[in-house]
């Protein structure tokens, strides 16, 4: 897929920021009834914006959205241990999945129908990633064993999958259907040019 033009990357990164804020910070997302779709706006913003300072403002986002939640609003700080220091990691495997995938996009439906393949197989790797940080390295399990890790994964790992396959297949339909305006448009004005 060829670059997106200024003003559209720039709307496209305003969107991707005010989806995260909106979802992530918990009073916010509760009263939408909307889960967070933080995984996704990393996949989506390596997918169509791709820079890496976009990535890290990204980052930074999720991290003071996270220290607003606990510090001004009395969100627990559970999920917060040392394992929270590979978040970008986590968030690094959508975010380049993305951009690796970003020169086989175009708008037709094999390409978007792959594009969501990708994001969902990034999706599954990145829960493993922060889960098994969390599980590993956070000091909340006096024990851990794999069996506990393996039965912990398989309850929450398919919630947070399938919420970031929703949200990539929202924005790649979006996108299929941008295209498809876009080429009525430029059929129509090389109709009229004739």
């Amino acid at each position: 897929m060829k670059s997106l033009s200024r003003p559209a990357e720039t709307g496209l990164f305003v969107a991707l920021m005010v989806a995260m804020v909106a979802t992530r910070f918990n009073h916010v997302g509760d009263w939408l009834h909307l889960p967070d779709a933080s995984m996704a706006v990393f996949f989506l913003g390596g997918l169509y914006l791709r820079r890496h300072w976009q990535f890290a403002a990204l980052l930074g986002l999720a991290f003071a959205v996270d220290w607003a939640a606990i510090e001004l609003a009395g969100v627990s700080d559970f999920c917060v241990t040392a394992a929270y220091a590979l978040l970008p990691v986590a968030y690094g495997v959508l975010w380049y999945a993305g951009r690796a995938f970003a020169a086989r996009l175009s708008e037709r439906v094999g390409s978007l129908a792959l594009a969501w393949l990708v994001g969902v197989v990034a999706a599954a790797l990145s829960f493993l990633v922060s889960n098994g940080a969390f599980y590993w390295l956070g000091g909340r399990y006096a024990e851990p064993h794999m069996a506990e890790y393996l039965a912990r994964a398989w309850q929450w790992g398919p919630l947070f999958v399938r919420t970031t396959a929703c949200y990539v297949a929202a924005g790649l339909a979006l996108h299929g259907a941008i295209a498809k305006v876009a080429a009525t448009r430029r059929v129509d004005a090389a109709g009229r040019a004739a």
